[in-house]
């Protein structure tokens, strides 16, 4: 993408840079080169295969904006790109050049084309539908939409010296009686009217326009300069227009015609490259507009977006084209706009509608498109086109971008879309100033333009204003509370400091809670403020009044708590864990209670039980006992310093705590009772707990029932019989 001027509006060249690119045969090893290059590489290829092999005639955008259709040679076909891809659709050959066409439908499907042979041809979406001839050459076409007739101005005159506007009616199948418009005859003198009917000095009708959006006049313009105004409906001739005589070259003929959409104005193009604006209540031009080359104009466009109204206050924008240059300029003022001049010549400009993009055919292979952002945004089928320009803007070192620093293209702005604008009545600053710059679907709206026609829309607008300032207030003071890792910037007693602060942040959140439902006023703030001086401290607090607003770790009456290390608070001290007892380690081992240990220095004195263990038992240390209940006094201390108690020692035991006999500490204890208790012949308990069962056999015989007793045929008295006289065996 390239700068085509350096004007105020810059005019970006998306396509069709080269003016006639060399011979396949000769690039070949040009384009393998390409390769490398970053330039050729991040190119940017708007449409596939837009151009054609020798040049193109005319160019055309279907009215819903998704299809482009255009003529070109050689050989004669025509393409039609389908946009919404980006590529070409399909493309058709045709048996003679086409001059021009026209769209007769919202898409591609159906068309009308003039040839240069004097047929004129209808095509279709499977093909040409049908085709006519027209007796005299035709110079111009266009379409009357509320008649269904296809217009064709034709070169010559009738038997009767008018020049002839041929009627093609669509809906009946066949011409019409055509429009006769005077251009002067032939040779009046020597062989009467119409004695030289195709004489080169014969007159023509050069142009047609259509005032399809307002009163649907028609209006041809001649080769004598003169412009005549038929109304359809009665099929005569309302009015003429007789251009003004140019000084040095006379009259000059009408080579383009347009209508304003409001059809009180109209846009005169001759062939000397003069322009001239006319009121239709008035013969008097309002306006002219020099092109600059003298070459015929070619093309006149209004460029009216299709979404303001008729009565808007914006600027309006007149395209004017030769076939060397295209000039923008203000259609009130005359005042020049911006300009862009193709190194070829061109045949049609055609304008996407309500956008910023200009589509070209013109003599070469590949047909140009240009890109004003300043005109409206990029169509929506190549929308990318606005982040191209937007970042080209916002690099000072690209050598094609506009002439901007970075960081002052969209600094400050709203982006609002056109019916965001309609609701703000700003519509009609759209293309007037540069508080509004197209982008995309909308445009970004200076921000204090925003707020102010927001302000003036919403007369309600100062209650939302000091909501959200009273939400950013809060926020604010949130936003230290946010980050959950906020780290103490002290150099002792860090979960000291850590503590305080999260209980100030705390206290922080209840008192932001109370604001919020009190409303969250200043006078409010002001109340809970006074509130908390006058409280009553809360014990282990400093003085509320005392007590600075940043809190305690910003007080310098406790700096030296957390910054001198002869303040730092030993955590593993025995005044810590009496305070603080649930900090205290758990790591740490226990000793032994009183009570154990009396129960140890018993074991110890007693040598009846240890004289059976051997001396490897002997060496092994004592079992640790298992930890008593928590009710029970600690010694560890008194183990920790290595002095035995003495004397008798207090416990703290429970009342209701069974006498347990004294449990075996030794071995040879328990192997001792193991004897006795298998020479009982009861089961025992072997040393690793398992119990041990002996079964005696019985002799068989015939067991004598004791005398007196009943018989019961229950094995076992104690289970409970199943029957309804329990009684009977009491």
């Amino acid at each position: 993408m390239k700068i085509s001027n350096d004007s105020a509006v810059p005019v970006y060249t998306i396509s069709g840079a080269e003016a006639r690119p060399l011979p396949e045969w000769l690039i070949a090893r040009r384009k393998r080169s390409l390769k490398k290059d970053p330039a050729f590489a991040n190119r940017v290829e708007l449409l596939q295969d837009f151009g054609f092999e020798e040049a193109s005639q005319c160019v055309r955008v279907s009215e819903d904006g998704e299809y482009c259709m255009s003529t070109g040679t050689y050989k004669p076909q025509i393409h039609v790109h389908n946009l919404s891809q980006l590529s070409l659709s399909f493309e058709r050959h045709t048996k003679t050049l086409n001059e021009t066409f026209q769209l007769l439908s919202s898409d591609w499907t159906k068309s009308i084309h003039l040839q240069s042979d004097r047929f004129v041809e209808l095509h279709t979406a499977g093909g040409l539908h049908y085709s006519t001839r027209i007796p005299r050459f035709g110079r111009d076409l266009q379409y009357d939409k509320h008649s269904a007739e296809a217009l064709i101005p034709s070169a010559g005159v009738n038997q009767e010296g008018l020049g002839e506007v041929y009627r093609l009616n669509l809906e009946v199948g066949r011409f019409m009686k055509s429009y006769e418009v005077d251009v002067g005859g032939d040779d009046m003198t020597t062989a009467g009217a119409g004695s030289l009917q195709g004489g080169i000095h014969a007159g023509s009708v050069n142009v047609a326009s259509v005032a399809e959006d307002s009163h649907n006049l028609l209006a041809f313009g001649t080769s004598l300069g003169t412009v005549e105004f038929w109304d359809p409906r009665s099929r005569n001739r309302v009015g003429i227009l007789s251009a003004p005589n140019d000084a040095f070259e006379g009259r000059s003929a009408m080579s383009a015609l347009k209508f304003h959409r409001s059809g009180l104005e109209l846009a005169t193009g001759n062939s000397n490259g003069l322009v001239h604006l006319y009121d239709l209540r008035s013969p008097v031009p309002l306006l002219k507009k020099d092109q600059g080359y003298g070459f015929p104009i070619q093309n006149i466009i209004y460029l009216d977006s299709s979404t303001s109204t008729r009565a808007q206050t914006a600027e309006p924008k007149i395209l004017t084209a030769d076939k060397r240059i295209i000039k923008i300029w203000d259609a009130r003022s005359g005042a020049h706009w911006t300009s862009v001049e193709p190194a070829v010549d061109m045949n049609h400009v055609e304008w996407c509608k309500d956008s910023g993009m200009l589509l070209t055919a013109n003599e070469g292979k590949q047909q140009h498109a240009f890109f004003v952002p300043q005109l409206g945004p990029a169509p929506k089928w190549c929308a990318f086109l606005d982040n191209i320009v937007e970042e080209m803007a916002e690099d000072p070192n690209d050598p094609h971008s506009f002439n901007k620093s970075s960081g002052d293209v969209y600094d400050n702005f709203k982006f609002l879309t056109m019916d965001q604008l309609r609701q703000l009545n700003l519509d009609h600053l759209v293309g007037t100033t540069s508080l509004l710059r197209p982008y995309m679907h909308g445009y970004f709206v200076a921000q204090k333009l925003y707020e102010e026609a927001r302000l003036i829309s919403n007369p309600d607008l100062w209650q939302e204003q000091r909501q959200k300032s009273i939400k950013e207030k809060i926020e604010k003071e949130r936003e230290s509370r946010i980050r959950g890792n906020k780290k103490v910037a002290v150099k002792v007693n860090r979960k000291l400091a850590e503590k305080i602060m999260e209980r100030e942040e705390k206290a922080e959140r209840k008192r932001a809670k109370r604001v919020l439902e009190k409303g969250g006023d200043d006078d409010m703030l002001d109340v809970d403020a006074e509130t908390e001086a006058t409280s009553a401290p809360a014990v282990g607090d400093v003085d509320q009044e005392a007590k600075p607003k940043d809190g305690v770790l910003n007080d310098p009456r406790f700096a030296r708590l957390f910054q001198d290390e002869d303040f730092e608070v030993d955590e593993e001290s025995h005044e810590f864990n009496a305070i603080n007892p649930s900090t205290a380690p758990t790591r740490l081992p226990k000793g032994l209670t009183a009570v154990e240990e009396e129960e140890l220095e018993e074991h110890r004195g007693s040598s009846d039980s240890e004289s059976e263990a051997s001396e490897e038992e002997r060496a092994r240390p004592a079992k640790k006992l298992p930890q008593v209940d928590n009710n029970r006094l600690s010694t560890a201390s008194y183990k920790k310093t290595g002095k035995r108690h003495q004397g008798p020692q207090m416990t703290v035991s429970s009342s209701s705590r069974r006498a347990e006999p004294s449990r075996d500490r030794s071995f040879g204890s328990r192997v001792s009772k193991l004897k006795e208790k298998r020479a009982s012949g009861k089961g025992s308990t072997t040393v690793v707990g398992e119990r041990e069962i002996t079964f005696q056999p019985e002799r068989r015989g015939k067991k004598v029932e004791e005398k007196g007793q009943r018989h019961d045929r229950r094995k076992d008295k104690g289970m409970r019989s199943a029957s309804n006289n329990v009684f009977r065996g009491m």
